[in-house]
């Protein structure tokens, strides 16, 4: 088995406007899906505008291909119903990745590697930024949610380069010995 190259944190912040599912309202969680890797949130009942505020953790080779969100409204004696998917393309945060080693940032801070804007290939609501902050490459993202009448998801995604992590480590624990 292949040891990570770092870890990627998905925060599930929050939905708004979600599609209508029971009666007049829904029971909405969340599945992240990393690869073969996969995360749920807690289910809040009866709301269109959930607050989740979970953060999940994935050991990956490298920050390639997409996070997949899919939203369901929970039902007791059925099939969970869908409320409709998103998903952010990783492209970017291993771009910024690459680029932060390239400039060897240092881990205080926060500055700004490149934008990424809306269009048709993917869920962007609006313009988002990857950026080098404390250490971590982080993308904050407001995502239109697919087949369904209506929805939005608030995320964050941060790459944690394993081997960068180690070797601030060390670094500082080379200091602080001498």
């Amino acid at each position: 088995m292949e040891e990570a190259a770092g870890v990627l944190k998905v925060f599930v912040g929050q939905g708004k406007r979600l599609a209508i599912r029971d009666f007049m309202s829904s029971d909405p969680y969340v599945v992240v899906r990393v690869g073969n890797l996969t995360a749920k949130t807690k289910v809040i009942n009866s709301c269109l505008n959930p607050v989740w505020n979970e953060e999940f953790a994935f050991s990956v080779k490298e920050p390639l291909g997409v996070v997949k969100f899919e939203v369901f409204d929970r039902d007791r004696f059925k099939h969970d119903d869908k409320m409709g998917h998103a998903f952010l393309d990783l492209q970017p945060i291993a771009g910024a990745s690459k680029l932060k080693r390239a400039l060897q940032l240092t881990t205080a801070g926060e500055t700004k590697l490149r934008k990424v804007a809306p269009n048709p290939d993917n869920c962007l609501l609006a313009d988002s930024f990857v950026t080098h902050t404390d250490g971590e490459i982080v993308l904050d993202a407001r995502l239109r949610l697919c087949d369904v009448e209506s929805g939005e998801l608030f995320v964050t995604v941060k790459w944690i380069d394993c081997a960068a992590a180690a070797a601030a480590n060390s670094s500082t624990s080379y200091a602080a010995a001498r």
